[in-house]
């Protein structure tokens, strides 16, 4: 079957939400309580634990094929915008992400902003905290990253909704 991969990773969804309810049905109807009044047969729940275990075995399977296809289409293509194939550049956008959040909060201070608590102040004491770096160059680099960030993002989400991939199920 062919798709692509942002379709895959909704079909796994479906998959493993089919898988979850299989088993929440059969942790239900595996065992069942009753009085000793009561006719067991007459309370019993419908469970086939074979037919049970078949189908959860068959959706896991399903499971395992499509993760599969999607590691081998992660490793292999590559983003031709980036010049890097998708498991590349999904380590390569968190480091992106976490750069441009340090290079927020560097740019959010002053050159020179007043520290420390009321106590230096009613002595007379005036502490600072001084950038130690220029913030109009680190602005420069938080504009590159962001840039760099929202490039890498849009080139996935493209091959994500465009390019196929064979998936055996």
């Amino acid at each position: 079957m062919k798709m692509t991969s942002a379709k895959a990773a909704k079909y796994l969804k479906t998959l493993k939400e089919e898988r979850d309810a299989l088993i929440r049905d059969e942790n239900k109807a595996s065992v069942f309580n009753a009085t000793s009044a009561e006719d067991i047969d007459a309370v019993r729940p419908a469970y086939d634990y074979e037919m049970t275990k078949g189908r959860i075995d068959e959706v896991e399977g399903k499971i395992r094929a499509v993760r599969h296809a999607l590691n081998i289409f992660n490793t292999t293509t590559v983003v031709p915008e980036m010049g890097m194939t998708i498991d590349s550049l999904l380590m390569y956008i968190p480091y992106l992400t976490d750069k441009k959040a340090k290079l927020v909060r560097m740019t959010s201070r002053l050159p020179r902003e007043r520290a420390g608590g009321r106590a230096f102040y009613e002595q007379g004491v005036v502490d600072y905290t001084i950038a130690n770096y220029d913030i109009d160059t680190v602005k420069r680099d938080l504009d590159a990253v962001s840039d760099e960030l929202a490039k890498a993002q849009l080139a996935l989400d493209l091959v994500n909704s465009t390019v196929e991939l064979d998936i055996p199920v």
